[in-house]
């Protein structure tokens, strides 16, 4: 349970920080002071909570990224039912949380599609994901790497974020997109529910991928491994 209720709080702590960043700022595709600055709180929110609570459950707060842990082997099926169901309420209660805040005028850092193109959209959600949970596949896969694993995740997610802004809001979370979607639909404002689809389907697929990629690229005599 312990670990279940730090997915909840740094979920929580991902929405309401970085979503909240992102509507705040007023951020759009736009190239300008208040993207970047939502990048780098998607990026900022995963190192501090990966030095927080990382001991106690991994600080995955990313059904993708639980889902490639679970196709790699390194999370039970128990688990990962749990992680998930914590991940979608921690992003829920901090959609909530926000909504409060500052209303819906704003929005609440929500997805959208590229162009109103769903296919597009899937194909980039998928891309996005599939760097991001390969990064972690493989930085927390040496003991050596772990004391870094936090800083790198997070400068990966702000990455990613760099450049996804432009096309979805980036979303390589399933529950990051849902839980403001949710929010909105509750208030009236169905589109971004409409489109939740895509950002969990898409971030999904990707973190698949890379479990796959990841354990083809690993697969070599323990001997060879460094």
């Amino acid at each position: 349970m312990r670990k279940y209720v730090s997915e909840f709080i740094g979920t929580f702590v991902l929405v309401l920080f970085a979503c909240g960043t992102a509507a705040v700022t007023g951020c759009t595709s736009a190239a300008d002071a208040a993207y970047i600055l939502t990048a780098l709180s998607f990026g900022l929110v995963i190192v501090a909570m990966a030095y927080s609570i990382g001991h106690v459950s991994g600080c995955h707060i990313n059904p993708a990224v639980s889902f490639g842990m679970l196709l790699s082997g390194r999370l039970s099926a128990k688990d990962f039912i749990g992680y998930v169901a914590a991940q979608f309420l921690g992003a829920i209660a901090g959609a909530a949380v926000l909504y409060w805040l500052i209303g819906g005028e704003m929005g609440l850092g929500q997805n959208g599609l590229f162009q109103g193109d769903a296919f597009k959209s899937v194909i980039i959600e998928v891309i996005l994901t599939f760097v991001f949970v390969l990064t972690i596949l493989g930085v927390t896969s040496r003991e050596a790497s772990a004391r870094k694993a936090g800083l790198v995740i997070g400068l990966t997610l702000t990455l990613v974020h760099i450049l996804g802004i432009y096309f979805t809001g980036t979303s390589v979370n399933p529950a990051r997109s849902f839980g403001p979607a949710l929010i909105l639909s509750l208030i009236g404002k169905p589109d971004a529910l409409s489109v939740v689809w895509v950002f969990i389907v898409a971030p999904l697929m990707g973190g698949a991928l890379a479990a796959a990629v990841w354990q083809s690229l690993d697969a070599k005599p323990e001997a060879l491994k460094a």
